[in-house]
């Protein structure tokens, strides 16, 4: 909760922040002994700067954990959607690059597709606009990894219906609905450890990478391998009909 890095250099200052205010403390008479725990942390550092529990910010239609690999490892990358009057724009913000951008298309090009099999109004597009949003939006994003992500936020937006809050979802997609294999499936899973995600939605072209995620996080993750967004939608989507027609 106090330091987040790719290294150990933020960890080592943490530490001797720690062992400087326990000094202190002998300094002023206390004989101790010094037992630093989990709880008594926060009086030695403060307050906690690395938020790790997603589970808060997800529930409710158009809400979907992503997983994305940074220089730091990996990240659970919200994706929010919303909708609003209008007449069949899409909307992109977060900073996202372009890859990620042709990702947002394709998966909106999906769902108009498929409207009528989840028994979407088949009207709706002629009157809407589709605003797609990944917060931290100071924060560069690229990349094919937010293709199934995004469709799914599309879907549960337009649907009404919510994505599960332990759930979170990596992959890219094609105009047919297939889910391609992504790099850096290693850290994304470890970051949705972390965060306390227990299941995870992966491409199935990308099962063998799971041989590189150490045994103890595989044995308390539940991997959902997947070819097509059909499979996607059947195991994110709350909903009970739409898994159905998925």
């Amino acid at each position: 909760g106090y330091t987040r890095e790719a290294g150990v250099r933020n960890l080592e200052r943490a530490i001797s922040k720690v062992c400087r205010k326990i000094a202190r403390r002998v300094v002023e008479g206390d004989k101790g002994p010094f037992v630093v725990t989990q709880e008594s942390l926060g009086a030695y550092l403060g307050s906690k700067r690395e938020h790790l529990d997603i589970s808060a910010d997800l529930g409710g239609p158009g809400i979907v954990a992503g997983l994305a690999w940074t220089p730091a490892g990996g990240e659970v990358m919200l994706v929010e959607a919303t909708k609003m009057k209008g007449r069949k724009g899409l909307l992109l913000t977060g900073k996202l690059g372009d890859v990620m951008k042709e990702s947002a298309q394709i998966a909106l090009s999906y769902v108009r597709t498929k409207a009528s099999e989840w028994n979407l109004p088949h009207n709706f597009f002629d009157h809407h606009d589709i605003h797609v949003h990944l917060p931290s939006g100071a924060i560069p994003k690229d990349g094919p990894s937010a293709g199934v992500a995004v469709a799914t936020a599309i879907l549960s937006l337009l649907s009404g219906d919510s994505v599960r809050d332990d759930l979170a979802m990596t992959g890219e997609i094609t105009l047919t609905g297939r889910v391609l294999p992504v790099g850096g499936i290693k850290e994304k899973v470890l970051a949705a450890h972390y965060a306390g995600i227990g299941t995870i939605v992966l491409p199935k072209r990308n099962e063998n990478d799971l041989e590189e995620v150490p045994e103890e996080i595989r044995g308390q993750t539940n991997f959902i391998l997947v070819e097509d967004l059909g499979e996607v939608f059947a195991a994110s989507i709350v909903d009970a009909n739409l898994r159905r027609a998925a």
